[in-house]
């Protein structure tokens, strides 16, 4: 056999072993999330959703936890996506190359592999205790803000760079500034793969659980965060208030964790439904999100 015949028969074999793998992993996730319907679908309904957690497991509910999951997630995108996109513009197209900046990039990059308890003890000394947040919505969001902040840089730099210089250039030699340049062509260039980093991070961030025990979100939770807008019969008829960001929670994945370590066998039905509560929020964010990138990349 000549080397030809053997580098042949070698990417047969590394064709072999990929699509083996692929395969794998795909018979697994399948096996899992059918285990999970056929445990939770039967658990699943509308008093389910409604109703607040309970001893007994055929009265337990997830209201407070899937509303928890929402007020969380939308705190720390709210915190995480605009200053993550902010200071990956600056590093990649303002900020000089000099020993402070690689400094920050090599930081930068390390953040992103720590792991989430880390960021958990580190959210419970800063915002539970320094800043007297204590177990609240803004604490939850301001840690997983931190978790999720290193890969919102990392992405937006990425497809910051995978912008051709061209552009740039032409859009210099009409006479535009440097913003104009940024704002105008580069970042709308950009945005579908940033999209795309946002994406990951948040789907990271939703699934955490480590960093919200650490910092003391509770798993018992019989109400909701106050409702950031209400209405009134006087005048302004439309409240604004920032209450319930400073009240207590608890999210999905806490409250599937209380239920899986529970003795009782009907709380792993209620932990199963959970998880489809969770799976069908992720796919929600996640879908809204991809429609958005391809919306974007087909009008540009």
């Amino acid at each position: 056999m000549n080397k030809a015949q053997l580098d042949k028969q070698v990417d047969k074999l590394f064709k072999f072993i990929g699509i083996a793998s692929t395969l794998f992993g795909l018979i697994v996730l399948v096996a899992l999330v059918f285990d999970v319907f056929t445990d939770g679908f039967k658990r699943l309904n509308w008093d389910f959703l409604v109703s607040f957690p309970s001893r007994k497991p055929e009265k337990a509910g997830i209201l407070s936890a899937w509303v928890g999951t929402i007020w969380v997630m939308l705190t720390t995108a709210v915190l995480a996506i605009p200053l993550g996109i902010a200071s990956g513009i600056h590093l990649e197209e303002y900020a000089k190359r000099n020993r402070l900046t690689d400094f920050i990039e090599i930081n930068i990059a390390n953040l992103a592999g720590v792991p989430s308890v880390i960021y958990g003890i580190l959210g419970l000394g800063l915002f539970v205790r320094w800043l007297n947040l204590d177990r609240s919505v803004l604490a939850g969001g301001l840690t997983l803000a931190l978790l999720i902040l290193p890969t919102v840089i990392l992405s937006t730099r990425e497809a910051l760079r995978a912008v051709p210089f061209s552009i740039r250039e032409a859009a210099f030699a009409l006479g535009a500034t440097k913003w104009q340049v940024v704002s105008q062509q580069v970042l709308p260039a950009a945005l579908g793969n940033i999209l795309t980093g946002i994406i990951l991070a948040m789907s990271r961030a939703i699934g955490e659980t480590a960093p919200l025990i650490t910092i003391g979100a509770l798993t018992y939770i019989p109400f909701l965060p106050e409702s950031p807008v209400s209405f009134s019969n006087q005048f302004p008829f439309l409240q604004v208030s920032s209450k319930g960001f400073l009240d207590a929670f608890t999210v999905l994945p806490i409250q599937i964790f209380n239920w899986v370590s529970r003795p009782q066998k009907g709380f792993a039905s209620c932990a199963a439904a959970g998880i489809i509560v969770l799976l069908a929020i992720t796919l929600f964010m996640n879908g809204l999100a991809i429609y958005l990138r391809q919306k974007h990349q087909k009008r540009w």
